[in-house]
């Protein structure tokens, strides 16, 4: 059996989300989640944030009030299936509305380094979808908040564009070809949690945004790093705090 017909309507699994978390008096509703540890340095160093809790890998939660608004943030493992396991545990302690933001590769060498992408679908080139999305669907997932993600980038005068993302299990296997396919296919950047994220929240019914910044870039005769893993002390902060401000607006 192909793995993009592992779906089954079934809910109850046999591992529970509530074998591994237990609700939590107080957890914040709202949740931020980044993907590098430099991200969720420039969170510690800049507001007054405490320890909350810990995930069942050991990761530490941190609760900031931001304006008033008390949120919850952590950093995530690269990928779907781990970043889903991480959601999922979240809503059992409490979690209702999630803030994704992360770095993506460009397809288009057009856009700038740095540029704020929404996605609006997510290429479903990953297995983690496959399990809250039947394959019939479709192949791409559609990201049902980018609307209102978009309206409260506009809000906090924040440029960006919408478009297609290509969700990956593989980075090392982004060849020629299929970036080619995905182009044809409409998809502007690649990334790898979009499409496992936004098919987990529509089973689950909770609200999952994101919002991507450009990076490194696949359309060029040689990959080009860019701004990889090399961003400045001042668009650390200056994306952290973009971070807050759309969380408490959510």
């Amino acid at each position: 059996m192909s793995i993009v017909n592992s779906f089954d309507p079934d809910l109850e699994s046999i591992i529970k989300p509530e074998h591994l978390a237990k609700p939590m008096e107080g957890f914040p509703e709202t949740v931020v989640i980044t993907f590098t540890r430099y991200m969720l340095n420039t969170f510690l160093q800049h507001y007054t944030c405490v320890t909350i809790d810990t995930m069942s890998d050991g990761r530490m939660v941190y609760e900031t009030t931001y304006k008033n608004q008390p949120l919850a943030f952590y950093r995530a493992s690269i990928g779907a299936a781990s970043t889903v396991r991480l959601l999922e545990e979240s809503i059992i302690k409490g979690a209702r509305k999630f803030l994704l933001f992360g770095s993506c590769g460009i397809l288009d060498n057009s856009i700038a380094d740095g540029d704020i992408v929404v996605p609006t679908h997510a290429y479903r080139d990953e297995g983690t979808s496959y399990h809250y999305v039947p394959a019939n669907a479709g192949d791409f997932i559609e990201v049902k908040t980018a609307g209102r993600m978009s309206d409260i980038l506009k809000e906090i005068d924040t440029e960006h564009t919408m478009g297609k993302t290509w969700t990956t299990d593989a980075i090392f296997r982004e060849t020629r070809g299929n970036m080619e396919k995905r182009r044809e296919l409409g998809c502007v950047v690649v990334e790898m949690e979009c499409a496992g994220v936004m098919a987990m929240a529509q089973f689950r019914r909770i609200e999952a945004y994101q919002y991507l910044y450009t990076a490194d870039n696949l359309d060029a005769k040689e990959w080009e790093r860019r701004s990889l893993g090399g961003l400045s002390r001042n668009t650390k902060e200056r994306y952290a705090q973009m971070a807050l401000e759309a969380a408490i607006r959510l």
